[in-house]
């Protein structure tokens, strides 16, 4: 078992190198272009950074119909102007962040990350360009809604964002139930009004924000002795930026110019301005009977108007990269399952080389059906841009990801089908005088291509709803957009209700279109036969 694990990294590092000498994408310069400032935030952690439709309140396009605004874009704006470079917002989720630094895909982290000991060892921190205190955001009406100290909190089930000094701290609560990490604030928002948590550990203004949108919810704050400990740089917000980037003093320059006061300016007006304030101050002006209004159906519809659009682009390139990413693999695993047919060749030399590309093709199926999307998009993406200098454009990994991904599956999916066809068209085949290629493809590709039909819908079916996986690298699908509007507006199950029924409107049309196409594929003969066997029987028993 060990000998064929190992087999398989050193084949998988062999196809990785010819990629890299192969691709037509790949360059090695891992920098960012001279004339740009390149950010990495999530667009979703209101007051800080959220995503937008315009470009209201300084908010910066983010190159797929919407546009980031708060706090860090504000700051992001400084430091470009400083350094004299075009500022350019990469939406990323904040797993994603470290590794579009290290990669070179971003110039610098502005997401409201902590300079903690841990995150050091990877990333060169600026000065803070803010600071904030601890608190935790729990039920209004809730058991734990008048702690005063961390002691009152013992038996509550709390929480923080994964790989963030927010979830360590949970320890110092004494009793506590910590519950799992939660990948992002959208998340842990649900989880407490849902009542599976008590309460999660945020920063100041996020439990402001947090709050004054959700009436059910409250912020705790405590006081030095009775709260968390820290230190502060636990609690300072700096800008992350590649080891020895030599733009770090010139950033730390423009940062002292922002003074305190403007700093805190600069915050009051993000809150201000977040979407779900915006919203809220919306429908205070509106009238009496049309303020009453605040039922699921009619939060459903201002989300939809609001973001309607960025949902549309978001399914389009889900169906876009879906199509695509089926179309390939089934050709990509048609291939490899007409290959895998050939008999072996006579010739010593081709007997062996056949016997390499069988063995890499093995490898190659073992690895992509044995390891998640994620993984796989996060290692390609990621990865290859890292080690071997090859930096691809987000949607094109993901066509590249999906295509791949299901070339593996679809390989076993023929193999499958050729192996349904009966035996006896081979030889009879074989019997008339046709080669292998000629019997593959006028006799039995035909017939593989019906029998895996199903199959093949069903790949396409998953790729619409896997592609969500990909938002680990900033693929602006239907997830992602819902994802970055959910942590705008604070309405999670309204959101992700529209993401869900679109989801389902997109794969129950797709399923309604192959059933028609397999009909199409069998054709009226098929039918004529039913119809005159029925009337065969129908005179026998007469």
């Amino acid at each position: 078992m060990k000998k064929r694990v190992l087999s398989m990294i050193i084949a998988l590092s062999f196809v990785l190198s010819l990629v890299n000498l192969a691709s037509p994408l790949a360059h090695a310069d891992e920098k960012t272009p001279a004339d740009e400032f390149r950010v990495g935030m999530e667009a979703g952690y209101a007051p800080f950074n959220w995503s937008q439709k315009d470009n209201s309140n300084g908010a910066i396009p983010v190159g797929d119909g919407a546009f980031a605004g708060g706090y860090d874009v504000q700051i992001a704006k400084k430091v470009a102007d400083g350094l004299g470079k075009k500022l350019v917002i990469v939406k990323t989720k904040w797993d994603g962040l470290p590794p579009a630094l290290q990669s070179g895909k971003i110039d610098a982290i502005i997401a409201g990350m902590s300079p903690t000991a841990e995150r050091k060892k990877e990333v060169d921190f600026t000065d803070a360009y803010y600071e904030s205190q601890l608190v935790v955001v729990t039920q209004k009406d809730g058991s734990y809604a008048n702690a005063k100290s961390l002691k009152d909190l013992s038996g509550a089930k709390i929480t923080g964002q994964l790989n963030t000094f927010h979830y360590s701290v949970v320890e110092q609560i004494p009793g506590v139930i910590k519950e799992q990490a939660m990948d992002n604030f959208s998340a842990m928002r649900t989880a407490l009004s849902s009542g599976i948590i008590d309460g999660y550990v945020s920063e100041r203004p996020e439990g402001v924000t947090a709050t004054s949108v959700d009436k059910n919810m409250t912020m705790l704050e405590f006081s030095a002795e009775d709260g968390f400990q820290t230190t502060p740089e636990d609690v300072q917000v700096a800008i992350g930026m590649r080891k020895g980037d030599p733009d770090q003093e010139k950033v730390n320059q423009i940062l002292a110019t922002i003074s305190a006061d403007e700093r805190t300016e600069i915050m009051d007006q993000a809150i201000l301005d977040q979407p779900a304030a915006v919203e809220e101050t919306a429908d205070g002006d509106t009238d009496e009977a049309a303020a009453k209004e605040t039922g699921v159906l009619s939060d459903i519809k201002t989300i939809w108007d609001q973001s309607g659009t960025l949902f549309l682009r978001g399914a389009g390139l889900t169906l876009v990269i879906a199509l695509f990413g089926t179309v390939v693999g089934t050709v990509l695993g048609l291939l490899i399952g007409v290959f895998r047919t050939i008999p072996e060749s006579e010739n010593k030399f081709f007997y062996y080389l056949q016997k390499l590309a069988n063995w890499l093709l093995s490898v190659y199926i073992e690895v992509f059906r044995g390891t998640p999307m994620m993984v796989q998009a996060m290692v390609i993406f990621y990865g290859l841009a890292l080690a071997f200098g090859i930096s691809l454009d987000k949607t094109i990994a993901a066509l590249f990801i999906v295509s791949i991904n299901t070339g593996a599956y679809m390989s076993e999916i023929v193999r499958g089908g050729i192996f349904a066809v009966d035996t006896g068209q081979f030889e009879a085949a074989q019997a008339i005088g046709m080669t292998h290629g000629q019997t593959m493809r006028k006799v039995i590709i035909p017939q593989v291509l019906r029998n895996i039909l199903p199959a093949t819908g069903n790949e396409f079916v998953i790729n619409i709803k896997d592609t969500a996986v990909l938002s680990v690298i900033g693929v602006a699908d239907l997830f992602f957009q819902g994802n970055s509007t959910a942590g705008g507006n604070y309405k999670f199950f309204q959101t992700f209700t529209i993401v869900g029924i679109m989801y389902l409107i997109m794969t129950y049309t797709i399923t309604r279109i192959l059933r028609v196409v397999e009909k199409k594929m069998d054709g009226p003969s098929a039918y004529v036969q039913i119809e005159v066997a029925d009337e065969v029987a129908i005179q026998e028993e007469k």
